[in-house]
């Protein structure tokens, strides 16, 4: 009778062991996520779509459609380089050339200024990450002869090199290396209007201005949002970089 009461016993204490074991939280290294991946274990794809995801979400909410909207286009070419900071050097004598040209122009208005899909690649030895930033704009121009209304399609790809780099204490952040507007990828097309002025000339102009005025506004903005990114993100891909491993994925 002993040994059957103790045995009742040893069993309801083993069953009140194996309900407080199964309420105790798993040690870190064995966390899942809900979807059962493990918590550090994120695919590339969703590292290199998260940070593609942050840099656009940042460069909208800093402002980026805004200050494309209020590019100071007309005076810069007006002025021929006199307050641009340089931008217009050794440019001066194309504007200076093409004066009457210019002085047609009463009015140049950006809108619908639009961010598209970020691209995204790793370099072949895999330490450094290169962001393609496609930007669009019409450019609406107005004219003395007849006030008419000349409208440009613009398109234009910013290019920023990302690297990881490691400071005094150990710790690993993503800085911005080089950032310039991507050779050949101006696109500059008539969309409606007839100009009473040679479109190709002022295409010609453009060709030469625009693509740095946007990279000087542009750059500054992406290396802002750099430093506000999530620290985990951050961390994850900045430790994969330092390592040169492969994680954006070839399409």
């Amino acid at each position: 009778m002993f040994q059957i009461g103790g045995l009742v016993v040893f069993c309801g204490l083993l069953a009140q062991t194996t309900a407080l074991v199964d309420t105790l939280p798993l040690p870190l290294d064995q966390t899942l996520l809900s979807d059962g991946t493990p918590a550090q274990d994120l695919s590339p794809t969703d590292l290199a779509g998260s940070l593609t995801d942050a840099l656009s979400n940042g460069l909208l909410s800093e402002g980026l459609l805004g200050i494309l909207e209020n590019l100071p286009l007309l005076n810069i070419l007006k002025t021929g380089g006199g307050t641009s900071g340089g931008l217009l050097e050794g440019l001066l004598g194309k504007v200076t050339s093409v004066v009457p040209l210019l002085n047609n122009i009463i009015d140049i208005k950006i809108t619908n200024p639009q961010l598209l899909e970020l691209g995204l690649v790793q370099s072949p030895e895999g330490h450094r990450l290169y962001v393609t930033i496609p930007l669009g704009i019409n450019l609406n121009v107005n004219t003395l002869l007849v006030g008419r209304l000349l409208k440009l399609a613009v398109k234009l790809n910013i290019t920023a090199e990302i690297l990881a780099v490691k400071n005094e204490q150990g710790k690993i952040h993503l800085v911005l290396g080089d950032c310039i507007h991507s050779p050949w990828s101006l696109q500059i097309s008539l969309l409606n209007g007839f100009a009473p002025l040679p479109v190709q000339s002022l295409v010609s102009i453009l060709n030469e201005v625009l693509p740095e005025l946007v990279q000087g506004e542009v750059c500054p903005l992406v290396n802002g949002v750099l430093s506000q990114l999530d620290v985990t993100l951050v961390h994850s891909i900045a430790d994969l970089l330092i390592h040169g491993l492969e994680f954006v994925i070839k399409v």
